[in-house]
C-alpha cells in the first residue's frame, strides 16, 4: 500500500527546486517515492492524507555521531577535547559493556533522533576497550528494530595513546606510561578481519543498515591500517570516515609528528578521496582546503560539539567555495549532548555570522538545509538513496504542521525551519516509506518501557564509571599541560576560529 499526501507544501532539495518551497502532492511507499506533482490520482487501497497546512521535506541526516557516548549525556562540561576524552573515551580501567546495555544505549539515541526528524544517522561507533562483533550487533539490532536508517562503523585506534598526542610523554608519569604501554591495540590484520566480518553480517540489513571504514584519525592509526581501510572503502563503495584537525592540539600534531599538516599528510598518503568523510576540519589552512576541494572530500560539520569543547569553528564558506561537500553532525551524545539536527542547523546558521564581517558570505538558510539533508546524505555516500524528495529515492521524509507557534506568523519557511523549528511540529516521520513516528510516538518500539529499563541499569553503570574516572583522572594534569603548551604555539595560522 502506498501513501498519498495531497496539496502539501514541499521542500524537495532536488536539482529542480533545491530548498525553494512549492505546492504539490507526493505518492510514496516501501519501494520508494512514486510520484511528485499536482493532481496525483490515488490507487485503490492507498492511504490519502490531506496535506493542507503541512510541510513535507526530506528527513534530516546526522552525518557524524558517536552513540557510545550516550550514557554520559549531561555528565561532563567545561573541558577541552584532550581532557574530556580521558573520561568519555577512557584509556585505563575500561571494560566491555553488556550487549543489552549497548542495545538500550543505541535505542536512546535512535528514538530521540526519529522523534526530532532525523531519519538517517552515521554512527562512528567506538567501544572501550575494543570493538567486538556482538557489541556492534547490539547497536545494529537497535537501529533495525526502531526503523532508522544507519551507517555504522567500527572506529579504531591502533597506536599507543601517548603516541597520538604531542608532548604527552613529557608530562605523563613513567608508571602511567608503562601501564598504558601494556595495552595492546588492534593490529591491522585484526581490524581488517573484523570489518570484513561486520560488513558481511550487517551491510544491507532491512535495506536500511550499512557499514563504513573508520580509522579514528591519521595520528591515531598506522599507515598500513589506513591504506588497507581506504582500499576496502573504495572497493565496497562505503565511506572512509575519520577525524582531522578538530582542535589546536591536533593542528600542532601534524607539524610535530610529520613536518606538515595532518591534511597534507593524508593527501600525500592518497587518503583524500571522494569517498573520504572528515569530521570537524577546523584548524585547516588555505592549502589544506585546496587539497580537500581537489579531492572532492566531504566534511561533517559539528557546530554544537565544536563549541562545547572549545575547539573552534570550521571554515564552512571556504570549504564550500573549494568544492567540499558539507553535512551536519551532532557528534557524540556527551559533547553535544543530543542527536537533534534541528539544533545543529540553528547553531550552524548562527555561528558563522560572528567570525566574518562580510555578511554576503554568511550561510543562507537554504545552504544550512542542504547540509542537513542532501549534503549529509553525500557524506554517507547515500545521496542516490536519501536526502531529497525525488522519484525513485527512498521515502525518508517528515510531515510538519505549519499551524504551530513555530511557524506563526509564517514568513520564509526556510528561515522558520532553521531558526524556529525544534522538531516539535513534526506529525509524521517515514523511513523507507514506513511510518516510524506519529505525533511524537514511535510506532515500532515501546519507548517508555525501554527508557525505564535503561534507567534501572544506570546505577550499576554510574558506579563502574566513577571507578574508571578515578583511574583516568591521574592523566588530567599532564594533558592540561599539553593543551596549554599547544595553545601557546604558532602553527602559522593567524586566527583562533577559522574565518568563513
Amino acid at each position: 500500500m502506498s501513501t498519498l499526501i495531497e496539496g502539501a507544501t514541499l521542500i524537495a532539495m532536488d536539482g529542480a527546486h533545491g530548498a525553494e518551497p512549492f505546492t504539490g502532492d507526493i505518492l510514496f511507499g516501501p519501494d520508494g517515492i512514486e510520484a511528485i506533482g499536482p493532481g496525483i490520482v490515488p490507487k485503490d487501497g492507498d492511504d490519502v492524507i490531506d496535506g493542507r497546512g503541512k510541510l513535507v521535506m526530506p528527513g534530516l541526516v546526522n552525518s557524524h555521531l558517536h552513540s557510545n557516548e550516550a550514557l554520559y549525556k549531561g555528565r561532563y562540561d567545561n573541558m577541552p577535547l584532550e581532557v574530556w576524552m580521558l573520561y568519555a573515551y577512557p584509556i585505563l580501567a575500561a571494560k566491555p559493556l553488556a550487549p543489552r546495555l549497548i542495545y538500550l544505549r543505541s535505542m536512546l539515541v535512535a528514538m530521540e533522533s526519529l522523534r526530532t526528524g532525523v531519519t538517517c544517522i552515521t554512527d562512528d561507533l567506538y567501544e572501550s576497550p575494543k570493538s567486538e562483533l556482538s557489541l556492534m550487533g547490539a547497536v545494529v539490532d537497535a537501529y533495525d528494530d526502531v526503523g532508522i536508517r544507519a551507517t555504522v562503523s567500527a572506529h579504531v585506534v591502533n597506536r599507543n595513546f601517548l603516541d597520538t598526542i604531542p608532548f604527552s610523554r613529557d608530562y605523563v608519569p613513567q608508571d602511567l606510561q608503562d601501564e598504558i604501554g601494556r595495552i595492546t591495540p588492534m593490529s591491522t590484520g585484526e581490524y581488517i578481519a573484523f570489518v570484513k566480518e561486520a560488513h558481511a553480517r550487517f551491510q544491507g540489513r532491512s535495506g536500511r543498515i550499512g557499514t563504513m571504514l573508520a580509522p579514528s584519525a591519521p595520528q591515531r592509526c598506522t599507515v598500513d591500517l589506513m591504506q588497507a581501510a581506504n582500499e576496502l572503502a573504495r572497493d565496497w563503495g562505503v565511506p572512509f570516515h575519520t577525524h582531522i584537525v578538530e582542535t589546536k592540539v591536533q593542528g600542532v600534531t601534524g607539524p610535530q609528528f610529520y613536518g606538515k599538516s595532518l591534511m597534507a599528510y593524508m593527501d600525500d598518503l592518497g587518503l583524500l578521496n571522494p569517498w573520504t568523510t572528515i569530521a570537524h576540519s577546523i584548524w585547516v589552512s588555505d592549502d589544506d582546503i585546496a587539497r580537500m576541494g581537489r579531492a572532492g572530500v566531504s566534511v561533517a560539520h559539528n557546530a554544537i560539539s565544536n563549541q562545547k569543547l572549545g575547539a573552534g569553528s570550521a571554515p564552512v564558506r571556504k570549504l564550500l567555495d573549494a568544492g567540499v561537500h558539507i553535512g551536519l553532525g551532532s557528534d557524540g551524545i556527551s559533547s553535544n549532548d543530543t542527536p537533534r539536527i534541528f539544533d545543529v542547523m540553528k547553531a550552524a546558521g548562527l555561528m558563522h555570522k560572528v567570525n566574518n564581517p562580510d555578511w554576503a558570505r554568511w550561510l543562507t538558510a537554504s545552504e544550512v538545509l542542504h547540509a542537513g539533508t542532501l549534503g549529509g546524505a553525500r557524506t554517507a555516500l547515500l545521496e542516490d538513496k536519501t536526502g531529497s524528495l525525488e522519484v525513485g529515492k527512498a521515502a525518508d521524509l517528515l510531515v510538519i504542521d505549519m499551524e504551530t507557534a513555530n511557524f506563526t506568523p509564517l514568513h520564509d519557511i526556510r528561515n522558520h525551519l532553521v531558526y524556529c523549528e525544534n522538531g516539535s511540529s513534526i506529525t509524521q516521520v517515514y523511513v523507507g516509506g514506513e511510518l516510524v513516528c506519529e505525533d511524537g510516538r514511535l510506532t515500532k518500539v515501546d519507548e517508555k518501557a525501554l527508557l525505564a529499563e535503561l534507567r534501572a541499569m544506570m546505577p550499576e553503570f554510574v558506579a563502574y564509571t566513577k571507578g574508571v574516572e578515578a583511574a583516568n583522572r591521574q592523566l588530567e594534569p599532564a594533558f592540561t599541560k599539553v593543551v596549554h603548551r599547544c595553545y601557546g604555539m604558532d602553527i602559522g595560522m593567524t586566527r583562533w576560529a577559522s574565518d568563513v
